[in-house]
């Protein structure tokens, strides 16, 4: 039995194929400008082991051919994220609060709390033993404390992105910042530069800002064992680093592939609808 979900997010999107239940493919792409465009590249990427994020393939897959595999083969799509509603091809709809508990629950059992930060919001979760969602909120309101937070912030020091974390730590000097709105922050941050602070300092002082808006979401819910960050942003040791400190030094999973747990959620619950449509008796 084949099942497929696909988590189309402000900033990426992901595809995962599941093969009985059990992880076949996946792939993750950069969101384009039209949602169900997105989702035809999204698969694609899944079917070639494609992951244009970040470089590189960093779960191991089954070593079987699945560049064979088209969109009708599945049994079952599920879609989740922003632009879930206008996949052409899915059967159903999951909200991402859903798929991301689920997913993250597959990919370290027995979590307890969950921080998905994407890239249009903040999401802190509390999941019981099942991987279902008892308790959210979601920080929707601001980019502080998502991955466009960041990305803007690179862009504004013109750092790559994936190495923005790492040179946070690299501070020897603290800096605080008086606001956490995107445009203050880069004005300001652009201001420190000229006057000749270091990328290293202002990044760290950055990355504290962002972290302190997201621990105030996390006690909100609570912090318990075992603690997961799934998205991009988890990729991010700089945050991540940070958010630990914050919180007392309490161990942080992150998984092989952070960015792909809403996808496998939403394949979850494609291969649980498909067990009942197979059970159902013919009309």
């Amino acid at each position: 039995m084949l099942t497929m979900g696909i988590d189309i997010g402000s900033r990426s999107a992901q595809c995962v194929i599941l093969e009985d239940g059990e992880l076949l493919t996946y792939g993750n792409v950069e969101t384009g400008p039209q949602s169900a465009g997105t989702a035809y590249v999204a698969v694609d990427a899944a079917v070639h082991r494609r992951c244009e994020m970040w470089g590189e393939n960093r779960m191991q897959m089954p070593d079987v051919k699945t560049d064979h595999l088209r969109i009708e083969d599945m049994d079952y799509i599920v879609s989740t994220g922003y632009g879930r509603a206008v996949v052409p091809f899915a059967h159903a709809s999951v909200t991402e609060i859903s798929c991301h508990g689920r997913g993250a629950h597959r990919l370290i059992p027995g979590v307890s709390t969950v921080l998905d930060m994407g890239g249009q919001d903040c999401k802190a979760m509390r999941v019981n033993e099942r991987g279902q969602v008892t308790q959210f909120i979601i920080n929707d309101k601001c980019a502080a404390g998502t991955g466009r937070f960041v990305e803007i912030i690179a862009e504004a020091m013109k750092v790559p992105l994936f190495e923005v974390g790492e040179l946070s730590l690299r501070s020897t000097k603290e800096i605080t910042f008086s606001a956490v709105c995107t445009i203050f922050v880069k004005s300001e941050a652009v201001a420190l530069l000229k006057q000749g602070v270091s990328k290293a300092d202002i990044l760290a002082g950055l990355h504290e800002a962002i972290s302190r808006r997201v621990v105030t979401l996390l006690k909100q819910v609570g912090v318990e064992d075992k603690f997961v960050i799934t998205g991009g942003i988890a990729r991010n040791v700089g945050v991540v680093t940070r958010i630990g400190e914050l919180l007392g030094g309490i161990e942080i999973n992150i998984p092989a592939e952070p960015q792909i747990a809403g996808a496998l959620g939403a394949a979850l619950f494609a291969f649980d609808r498909a067990g009942k449509k197979a059970r159902q008796p013919d009309a």
